[in-house]
């Protein structure tokens, strides 16, 4: 029993150096490729009495060594694809969830502008929907820049509350 443990350990000394060698070439990764080759030794250990020549031996480890790698490789590519489906999926969901949250929130911006004072409602368009600069609203409408100003901060106030008591609720119930 002493002589094939010692003979293991002259395969293990003679074989370990150019087996992790050779595995990190394929894993380019040192820990990966050092479980790998514990594992071959493993299997050798346990195949032992099957393998007698030296040069079955290294055989079988460098053979055990690459397959061991291509199936590490295949269950991280699988594990790759995996995750990249529950990336996609998740991304999906949001995407949804944010195009339903962003009808929502547009519904209630219309809500919100069609409450506004008549005056105030129409300089906000003027502005939003149809470009103009305040100047060119205050000629047509025949007003001062300092009013538009004013029903500008008004419209964009009771906006800002609208929203901000939406928040203050989400944050209320989810905490």
């Amino acid at each position: 029993m002493r002589q094939k443990e010692e003979n293991f350990k002259l395969v293990f000394e003679q074989l370990y150096g150019p087996v992790l060698a050779y595995t990190k070439t394929l894993t380019n990764n040192h820990d990966k490729a050092k479980d790998i080759v514990q594992n071959c030794f493993v299997m050798l250990w346990q195949k032992r009495p099957d393998l007698i020549e030296s040069q079955t031996l290294k055989r079988f480890l460098f053979t055990t060594a690459y397959n061991s790698y291509v199936d590490l490789y295949r269950k991280d590519q699988r594990k790759n694809r995996i995750l990249d489906d529950l990336k996609y999926s998740m991304a999906n969901e949001y995407t949804s969830e944010e195009n339903g949250n962003v009808e929502l929130k547009i519904k209630k911006l219309k809500m919100v502008i069609e409450q506004l004072p008549p005056k105030c409602q129409e300089i906000l368009l003027l502005n939003k929907r149809d470009g103009l600069k305040y100047k060119e609203i205050a000629l047509r409408m025949d007003i001062s820049v300092k009013t538009v100003e004013s029903q500008m901060r008004i419209a964009f106030k009771k906006i800002r509350e609208t929203f901000k008591a939406d928040e203050i609720l989400l944050f209320l119930l989810f905490t």
